[in-house]
């Protein structure tokens, strides 16, 4: 699989450690985020990923930024991107589960890296489970679709 990953300055060292996480499983990374320097907008780098996602790029997608809060809200924002926020590996693996999503972020400053390792690890290997999640799914699109045309 292919894996886009992004962060902001906060993240650059878990990136960093989730970037080789996800190569020693046998994944494609490409790096969206930061990689030094001063502080750096979070939006920026969940809407890179996000496009790259919506646009067949890469897969699906990594973003860590403080909480995760503030980059898969951006990323939400792109049409198409599912991008869910987790803090442990339940939460991750349903996510793609129930809700097919694209893409997962955490936060580094909430979760240290073996957790972050377990969540990407619980979501890399669930699939979508269809059927009455996959009506649930479309009715998110749905939403998404009546709001973003007017």
């Amino acid at each position: 699989m292919k894996i886009g990953i992004g962060n902001d300055h906060t993240a650059i060292e878990l990136k960093n450690e989730i970037t080789e996480y996800v190569k020693e499983m046998g994944h494609e990374v490409v790096n969206f985020g930061v990689d030094e320097g001063a502080k750096a907008n979070y939006a920026e780098y969940g809407e890179k990923v996000a496009v790259a996602v919506a646009a067949g790029e890469v897969d699906c997608g990594i973003l860590i930024c403080g909480t995760g809060v503030g980059i898969s809200l951006a990323a939400n924002k792109v049409r198409g991107i599912r991008a869910a926020v987790c803090s442990e590996p339940v939460t991750a693996r349903l996510v793609k589960q129930h809700n097919d999503a694209n893409i997962i972020a955490f936060g580094a400053r909430i979760v240290g890296p073996e957790m972050a390792k377990e969540i990407v690890k619980a979501y890399l290997t669930a699939e979508f489970e269809g059927g009455r999640h996959a009506e649930r799914v479309a009715c998110i699109m749905d939403i998404e679709k009546r709001n973003r045309e007017s």
